[in-house]
């Protein structure tokens, strides 16, 4: 199959089957194109759309969005993990109003020296967006063409990317005018990963590509592309204390990088297992007295290169300490951090929110004799 027929192949099946009415589809532009895809890395469509169009409606330019607090963002990032990927948008968007006047750069190697942005992000935004030519190599497309080609090997290794680069330059049109298509093909691609190519249950028959694809022939397509060598997970522990005093919650804003960064969180004794022992330490190195301690279930919340066991305490306190009003942060209402969307609205991360559910149910008996506020 040449380049031209196998674009033709791919873009005949995009006009039939391929999805045009996405959200980031409609009032095509840089920025919208942009974030659509830094939302999408390592995210499922169907969890971005309603998160892309809370983002749009509060910043629905560029210049909202580098203008707006770091705080703001993460808020309406939370609860789609990763959070680098939010604190890299608002650096990006910063840095293209005062380096670029505002204007994302025509040039793939420009676009791909930005925050955030890498060679694949930088190909999209370029050839939907721009007209230009940009190939792709976003996981869908890896596995669309590891399984055509046969390539063997996991893509995180430097000679199996290269392979898979130089097939993506190989079947990107040159432009993007009506005869090329580009911006048709990259959605096409993605999708065609998305939809037909996907990691099990391939639907192989229904595929433009079935008659090329090697891996069909050899009657193993889920073999590619090859998957990375498995290697357990490390562990780590902490103690999160959930102070409470007459139904509210001290919650502290994490910092700017690391884990949850920027997020609001309860006080947390980094690499620690002692639970209630250690909450008790706690207490006594800062003087304070408690009502009452109790340790709740642990919580296993999984990031990308590790387990964190949470071991929450909860401390009931008698007083708000001027020792803990003074070390930064601020009392939420348990009610407050249990409305529908507070999660977002207040940048908490999700095992946060699961905590906050948590403590609500063991204080509900109390709580109902009290207004809303």
């Amino acid at each position: 199959m040449t380049p031209e027929q196998f674009q033709q192949a791919v873009l005949n099946w995009f006009d039939r089957h391929g999805r045009k009415d996405l959200p980031w589809q409609q009032d095509i532009n840089p920025y919208r194109v942009w974030v659509s895809e830094i939302m999408l890395q390592q995210t499922q469509v169907a969890a971005v759309i309603p998160y892309f169009e809370r983002f749009m409606a509060s910043f629905p330019a560029l210049e909202h969005l580098a203008a707006a607090p770091l705080d703001d963002v993460l808020a309406h990032w939370s609860g789609l993990g990763y959070y680098a990927r939010a604190r890299n948008l608002h650096k990006c968007a910063q840095k293209v109003v005062s380096d670029h006047c505002g204007e994302f750069p025509r040039d793939i190697e420009a676009l791909a020296g930005l925050p955030g942005i890498g060679r694949s992000t930088a190909g999209a935004i370029a050839s939907i967006s721009m007209g230009l030519k940009g190939p792709i190599l976003d996981g869908n497309v890896k596995r669309v063409l590891a399984r055509l080609h046969a390539v063997d090997g996991w893509p995180g290794q430097a000679a199996v990317a290269k392979k898979l680069w130089q097939l993506a330059e190989t079947y990107t049109p040159q432009s993007c005018d009506k005869n090329g298509r580009g911006n048709h093909y990259t959605q096409a691609m993605m999708d065609l990963g998305a939809t037909l190519c996907t990691r099990t249950r391939p639907r192989c028959d229904e595929c433009p590509l079935a008659d090329s694809c090697i891996a069909r022939t050899q009657g193993n397509p889920q073999d590619y592309p090859g998957r990375k060598p498995r290697k357990e997970k490390p562990v780590r522990t902490t103690t999160m204390l959930l102070l409470e005093h007459d139904g509210e919650i001290f919650l502290q804003q994490r910092p700017p990088s690391g884990i949850w960064g920027g997020l609001w969180c309860p006080p947390q004794l980094e690499e620690d297992d002692g639970g209630e022992a250690s909450a008790q330490e706690w207490l006594a190195v800062r003087d304070l007295s408690a009502q009452q301690v109790q340790g709740l279930p642990q919580l296993r919340h999984t990031f990308t290169h590790f387990h964190l066991d949470i071991a929450p305490v909860w401390v009931q306190l008698a007083k708000i300490p001027a020792q803990v009003a003074e070390s930064g942060g601020g009392w939420y209402k348990l009610r407050q951090l249990n409305r529908p969307r507070a999660a977002q609205e207040l940048g908490l991360p999700a095992p946060i929110a699961k905590l906050a559910k948590q403590l609500l149910a063991l204080q509900a008996p109390l709580l109902a004799e009290s207004p809303a506020p």
